[in-house]
């Protein structure tokens, strides 16, 4: 039986209108909402505090400074949601400067005996502890573990004149130093090269590529096992009596990167000779600690 055409049916009716007006394309569906991406904590907290590199920002995190929706995070890669609340608590910097020797002091600089320990310039942005930094305008540095003499600067315009005496090599210093045994010679010039070592780089070994680095020495002391040099560079290249000295198979007493560890590093900025302004010319000692005679004894 053959239907009339009036009766044939041109399309499927959908019980469903809403769903009938997507597929002929009339609405589109709303794509579903994706979760927020997570960021790294260091990252996002450089954009919070700008004022911080990220290196620090990490140090922070890891010191246990920071925290993220109220709990400690202790890793700079941990994956936080922007929307976290990330706060940044140092402790706060109530320090008190510990009392230093002063040897000399004028309208322009500052002469203090350092004492082992005390950092001469702040590591980083942030720094807990006291640094030379504190008391003046820094013009040459000690070791932290390097006591004795180091002249600070009241003024940018004194900073400027003595560090080119320095550059100049127009200040002389004098250091005493016990080591471990004797050298071969009773005085000498040690003229050896030194440059920073790439596997260690915090450390500097003598190489003939490296920078030309003179130091003169001459043994005041000895007992059966160390002996006291007076030390007198020409050059100032970092860590360059250390390295020396340890070349030479004899170690400062108590230096942990280069020889081993003792009580302290027996090293001790003895005397500095330098203008300072209206063209005076001075020496200034800082007398050798008392630690040093005990070990000769």
């Amino acid at each position: 039986m053959i239907k009339s055409a009036g009766a044939i049916r041109t399309g499927k009716k959908f019980s469903k209108p809403a769903m009938s007006r997507v597929v002929n394309g009339d609405v589109e569906l709303a794509e579903a909402p994706t979760a927020p991406k997570k960021v790294r904590l260091d990252h996002l907290l450089a954009e919070q505090y700008p004022k911080y590199n990220r290196s620090t920002l990490q140090k922070f995190i890891k010191q246990g400074f920071v925290t993220v929706d109220g709990e400690v995070a202790m890793k700079p890669n941990q994956s936080v949601l922007p929307s976290a609340k990330i706060v940044l608590n140092l402790p706060e910097n109530d320090r008190e400067l510990p009392q230093i020797p002063v040897i000399y002091e004028d309208d322009n600089v500052l002469v203090l005996n350092k004492p082992a320990g005390l950092l001469s310039m702040a590591k980083g942005e942030y720094c807990p502890e006291p640094t030379l930094e504190d008391y003046g305008l820094l013009v040459h540095r000690l070791d932290r573990d390097t006591s004795g003499i180091v002249i600070l600067a009241k003024n940018p315009e004194t900073q400027k004149m003595l560090r080119r005496q320095f550059q100049d090599r127009k200040a002389h210093k004098t250091y005493y130093a016990i080591v471990e045994g004797h050298p071969k010679e009773s005085e000498a010039l040690i003229d050896l090269p030194i440059e920073r070592n790439f596997k260690r780089p915090n450390t500097f070994l003598v190489t003939p590529n490296g920078k030309a680095s003179q130091t003169h020495y001459k043994v005041m002391k000895q007992n059966d096992k160390y002996s006291l040099l007076e030390l007198k560079p020409t050059t100032g290249r970092t860590h360059q009596l250390r390295v020396h000295l340890q070349y030479l198979g004899t170690p400062i007493l108590g230096d942990r990167v280069y020889g081993s560890e003792s009580d302290r590093l027996y090293l001790h900025a003895h005397s500095l000779e330098i203008t300072i302004p209206k063209g005076e010319r001075r020496t200034f000692t800082a007398p050798v600690p008392p630690e040093f005679d005990d070990v000769l004894r």
